[in-house]
């Protein structure tokens, strides 16, 4: 069995999960996503929408960049103003500090992903 981290809203309600092969459900278990071993993200339908770049570049099905995740979990848009963190302990914050969620467990690019780039949940 592929074991899924829940992914939730800053008052903890369960807005879905991402399994350990990057495949992205809704709270209702049904697939809006994957993340490919090669940082490829698919919609549903295996749709390219985006790039991960091992350098933790974010990207669009047209290879523009859209945003950054930063080594410390930093997020930036494409300008290189912060739009959030990635905690080590998986909270995921806005730009002012305040909780949005939680991704416990999750890598910080494909939480990211999921909270501020690439809206599949």
């Amino acid at each position: 069995m592929i074991r899924a981290q829940t992914i939730e809203s800053g008052s903890h309600s369960t807005t879905g999960y991402i399994k350990s092969d990057g495949t992205i459900e809704n709270s209702s278990h049904s697939t809006v996503g994957y993340i490919k071993s090669d940082g490829t993200i698919e919609n549903k339908s295996h749709g390219t929408i985006g790039y991960i770049k091992s350098d933790g570049t974010i990207e669009n099905k047209s290879h523009s960049t859209v945003g950054y995740v930063k080594s410390d979990g930093t997020v930036e848009n494409s300008s290189h103003s912060t739009i959030g963190y990635i905690k080590d302990d998986g909270t995921v914050e806005s730009s002012s500090h305040s909780t949005i969620g939680y991704a416990r467990g999750v890598k910080k690019e494909w939480a990211a992903v999921v909270y501020f780039f690439f809206k599949m949940n």
